[in-house]
Protein backbone atom coordinates (compact mmCIF):
# COMPACT_ATOMS: atom_id res chain seq x y z
CA UNK A 1 0.00 0.00 0.00
CA UNK A 2 2.83 2.40 0.94
CA UNK A 3 4.59 1.63 -2.32
CA UNK A 4 1.40 2.35 -4.27
CA UNK A 5 0.89 5.69 -2.50
CA UNK A 6 4.53 6.67 -3.10
CA UNK A 7 4.21 5.93 -6.81
CA UNK A 8 1.00 7.95 -6.98
CA UNK A 9 2.60 10.93 -5.23
CA UNK A 10 5.59 10.77 -7.57
CA UNK A 11 3.25 10.81 -10.57
CA UNK A 12 1.38 13.83 -9.23
CA UNK A 13 4.67 15.66 -8.58
CA UNK A 14 5.89 14.85 -12.07
CA UNK A 15 2.77 16.44 -13.53
CA UNK A 16 2.99 19.52 -11.31
CA UNK A 17 6.66 20.10 -12.12
CA UNK A 18 6.31 19.44 -15.83
CA UNK A 19 7.70 22.17 -18.09
CA UNK A 20 6.60 22.74 -21.71
CA UNK A 21 9.98 21.76 -23.18
CA UNK A 22 9.90 18.31 -21.60
CA UNK A 23 6.16 17.68 -21.39
CA UNK A 24 4.75 18.81 -24.71
CA UNK A 25 1.53 16.84 -24.30
CA UNK A 26 0.65 18.97 -21.27
CA UNK A 27 1.59 22.31 -22.84
CA UNK A 28 -1.85 23.87 -22.64
CA UNK A 29 -0.58 27.43 -23.14
CA UNK A 30 1.46 26.59 -26.22
CA UNK A 31 -1.28 24.58 -27.90
CA UNK A 32 -4.13 26.91 -27.02
CA UNK A 33 -2.12 29.91 -28.14
CA UNK A 34 -2.12 28.40 -31.64
CA UNK A 35 -5.93 28.11 -31.59
CA UNK A 36 -6.39 31.68 -30.37
CA UNK A 37 -3.80 33.12 -32.76
CA UNK A 38 -5.61 31.43 -35.64
CA UNK A 39 -8.83 33.08 -34.44
CA UNK A 40 -7.09 36.47 -34.52
CA UNK A 41 -5.79 35.84 -38.06
CA UNK A 42 -9.33 35.04 -39.17
CA UNK A 43 -10.76 38.17 -37.50
CA UNK A 44 -8.26 40.97 -38.11
CA UNK A 45 -9.19 43.01 -41.21
CA UNK A 46 -7.33 41.62 -44.20
CA UNK A 47 -5.89 38.70 -42.22
CA UNK A 48 -2.15 38.08 -42.39
CA UNK A 49 -0.15 38.92 -45.50
CA UNK A 50 3.25 37.86 -46.79
CA UNK A 51 5.96 40.39 -45.95
CA UNK A 52 8.68 40.38 -48.58
CA UNK A 53 10.77 43.09 -46.93
CA UNK A 54 11.32 41.22 -43.65
CA UNK A 55 10.90 37.63 -44.85
CA UNK A 56 7.79 36.57 -43.02
CA UNK A 57 4.17 37.43 -42.32
CA UNK A 58 2.59 40.67 -41.22
CA UNK A 59 -0.53 41.28 -39.15
CA UNK A 60 -1.59 44.92 -39.32
CA UNK A 61 -3.62 46.82 -36.74
CA UNK A 62 -7.02 47.95 -38.04
CA UNK A 63 -5.78 51.55 -38.33
CA UNK A 64 -2.48 50.44 -39.95
CA UNK A 65 -0.46 52.31 -37.29
CA UNK A 66 1.35 49.16 -36.14
CA UNK A 67 2.20 45.70 -37.40
CA UNK A 68 3.33 42.41 -35.89
CA UNK A 69 5.77 40.51 -38.11
CA UNK A 70 7.01 36.94 -37.63
CA UNK A 71 9.57 35.09 -39.72
CA UNK A 72 9.02 32.37 -42.28
CA UNK A 73 12.60 31.14 -41.96
CA UNK A 74 15.05 32.14 -39.21
CA UNK A 75 18.02 31.40 -41.45
CA UNK A 76 16.92 34.09 -43.89
CA UNK A 77 15.44 36.85 -41.69
CA UNK A 78 17.13 40.12 -42.68
CA UNK A 79 16.51 41.78 -39.31
CA UNK A 80 14.47 40.07 -36.55
CA UNK A 81 12.46 36.87 -36.38
CA UNK A 82 9.63 38.48 -34.39
CA UNK A 83 9.03 42.22 -34.27
CA UNK A 84 6.55 45.05 -34.10
CA UNK A 85 6.79 47.97 -36.50
CA UNK A 86 4.89 51.18 -35.73
CA UNK A 87 4.60 54.84 -36.64
CA UNK A 88 7.42 57.01 -35.29
CA UNK A 89 5.52 60.32 -35.46
CA UNK A 90 3.72 59.97 -32.09
CA UNK A 91 7.07 59.34 -30.38
CA UNK A 92 8.82 62.17 -32.20
CA UNK A 93 5.95 64.44 -31.18
CA UNK A 94 6.45 63.36 -27.56
CA UNK A 95 10.13 64.33 -27.56
CA UNK A 96 11.98 61.37 -29.08
CA UNK A 97 15.64 61.87 -29.97
CA UNK A 98 16.20 58.82 -32.18
CA UNK A 99 19.97 59.09 -31.80
CA UNK A 100 19.61 58.20 -28.12
CA UNK A 101 17.75 54.93 -28.71
CA UNK A 102 19.68 51.68 -28.09
CA UNK A 103 20.94 49.69 -31.06
CA UNK A 104 18.22 47.09 -30.44
CA UNK A 105 15.57 49.62 -31.55
CA UNK A 106 15.64 50.63 -35.21
CA UNK A 107 14.21 53.76 -36.81
CA UNK A 108 13.70 53.27 -40.55
CA UNK A 109 12.20 56.25 -42.38
CA UNK A 110 8.95 57.00 -40.49
CA UNK A 111 8.77 53.70 -38.59
CA UNK A 112 10.21 52.30 -35.35
CA UNK A 113 11.03 48.60 -35.11
CA UNK A 114 11.33 46.62 -31.88
CA UNK A 115 12.08 42.90 -32.04
CA UNK A 116 14.48 40.03 -31.51
CA UNK A 117 16.15 37.09 -33.21
CA UNK A 118 14.90 33.66 -32.18
CA UNK A 119 17.59 31.59 -33.86
CA UNK A 120 19.30 30.73 -37.13
CA UNK A 121 17.49 27.52 -38.03
CA UNK A 122 16.41 26.66 -41.55
CA UNK A 123 12.71 26.06 -40.91
CA UNK A 124 11.05 23.05 -42.56
CA UNK A 125 7.35 22.77 -43.36
CA UNK A 126 4.92 20.02 -44.25
CA UNK A 127 3.58 21.60 -47.41
CA UNK A 128 3.67 25.32 -48.18
CA UNK A 129 4.53 27.79 -45.39
CA UNK A 130 1.58 29.73 -44.02
CA UNK A 131 1.11 32.36 -41.31
CA UNK A 132 -0.21 29.87 -38.76
CA UNK A 133 2.41 27.24 -39.70
CA UNK A 134 5.17 29.79 -39.03
CA UNK A 135 3.61 30.64 -35.67
CA UNK A 136 3.49 26.90 -34.87
CA UNK A 137 7.25 26.83 -35.49
CA UNK A 138 7.70 29.36 -32.68
CA UNK A 139 5.66 27.18 -30.32
CA UNK A 140 7.53 24.06 -31.38
CA UNK A 141 11.09 25.40 -31.46
CA UNK A 142 11.08 28.53 -29.27
CA UNK A 143 8.43 27.74 -26.67
CA UNK A 144 10.01 30.06 -24.07
CA UNK A 145 9.10 33.00 -26.33
CA UNK A 146 5.37 32.33 -25.81
CA UNK A 147 3.70 33.34 -22.56
CA UNK A 148 0.35 33.81 -20.86
CA UNK A 149 -0.53 37.17 -19.27
CA UNK A 150 -3.14 36.38 -16.64
CA UNK A 151 -4.04 39.99 -15.81
CA UNK A 152 -5.33 40.56 -19.36
CA UNK A 153 -6.11 36.93 -20.25
CA UNK A 154 -3.74 37.19 -23.19
CA UNK A 155 -1.18 35.01 -24.90
CA UNK A 156 1.89 36.79 -26.22
CA UNK A 157 5.18 36.65 -28.09
CA UNK A 158 8.19 38.05 -26.24
CA UNK A 159 10.03 40.61 -28.39
CA UNK A 160 12.86 41.10 -25.89
CA UNK A 161 13.58 43.74 -23.23
CA UNK A 162 10.00 43.83 -21.92
CA UNK A 163 8.19 44.42 -25.22
CA UNK A 164 5.57 42.00 -26.56
CA UNK A 165 2.80 41.37 -29.02
CA UNK A 166 -0.27 40.01 -27.21
CA UNK A 167 -3.71 38.71 -28.21
CA UNK A 168 -6.82 37.61 -26.34
CA UNK A 169 -7.23 34.00 -25.32
CA UNK A 170 -10.97 34.46 -25.89
CA UNK A 171 -11.94 37.44 -28.04
CA UNK A 172 -15.62 37.07 -27.14
CA UNK A 173 -14.77 37.81 -23.50
CA UNK A 174 -12.11 40.49 -24.03
CA UNK A 175 -12.22 44.07 -25.34
CA UNK A 176 -8.48 44.08 -26.08
CA UNK A 177 -8.18 41.51 -28.87
CA UNK A 178 -4.63 42.47 -29.87
CA UNK A 179 -2.19 44.68 -27.99
CA UNK A 180 1.20 46.08 -29.02
CA UNK A 181 3.22 46.34 -25.80
CA UNK A 182 6.38 48.39 -25.34
CA UNK A 183 8.83 48.73 -22.50
CA UNK A 184 8.80 52.55 -22.14
CA UNK A 185 12.20 52.84 -20.44
CA UNK A 186 14.44 53.09 -23.54
CA UNK A 187 12.07 55.65 -25.03
CA UNK A 188 12.03 57.70 -21.83
CA UNK A 189 15.84 57.69 -21.82
CA UNK A 190 15.66 58.97 -25.42
CA UNK A 191 13.56 61.97 -24.37
CA UNK A 192 10.00 60.67 -24.77
CA UNK A 193 7.27 61.79 -22.40
CA UNK A 194 5.35 58.48 -22.27
CA UNK A 195 2.10 60.12 -21.16
CA UNK A 196 2.02 62.19 -24.35
CA UNK A 197 2.55 59.54 -27.04
CA UNK A 198 -0.56 59.90 -29.21
CA UNK A 199 -2.39 56.62 -29.80
CA UNK A 200 -0.56 54.79 -27.00
CA UNK A 201 -1.62 54.32 -23.38
CA UNK A 202 0.97 54.71 -20.64
CA UNK A 203 -0.19 52.40 -17.85
CA UNK A 204 0.83 50.23 -14.96
CA UNK A 205 -0.02 46.57 -15.43
CA UNK A 206 0.59 43.41 -13.47
CA UNK A 207 2.94 40.77 -14.86
CA UNK A 208 4.59 37.71 -13.32
CA UNK A 209 8.23 38.02 -12.35
CA UNK A 210 10.80 35.25 -12.91
CA UNK A 211 9.50 33.50 -9.77
CA UNK A 212 5.88 33.64 -10.90
CA UNK A 213 4.93 36.43 -8.47
CA UNK A 214 2.81 39.35 -9.73
CA UNK A 215 4.58 42.70 -9.94
CA UNK A 216 3.43 46.07 -11.27
CA UNK A 217 5.36 47.53 -14.19
CA UNK A 218 5.05 50.47 -16.59
CA UNK A 219 4.14 49.73 -20.21
CA UNK A 220 3.12 51.59 -23.33
CA UNK A 221 0.07 49.87 -24.80
CA UNK A 222 -1.69 50.09 -28.15
CA UNK A 223 -4.81 47.91 -27.85
CA UNK A 224 -7.43 47.10 -30.49
CA UNK A 225 -10.87 45.51 -30.36
CA UNK A 226 -11.30 43.55 -33.59
CA UNK A 227 -15.03 42.93 -33.28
Amino acid sequence: MKSHISKLMFTVLAVLLCFPASCGKLDVVGKDSIRSFQAVLETVPGGAAADGQYGGWTLAAPDKSARFIWSRNYAESPLHDVMILFDAAPFTGAGLDAAKLPETISVIEDKIIVGTKLGNEELRYNGEPSPIASYEQIVSLKRNSIGYHGALDHYGVNLGDGSLFEWARDMAANDKDIVFVLNPEPFIRAGVDPANVAGWVFAKIFVDDENGKPIEVDKLLKPFDLR
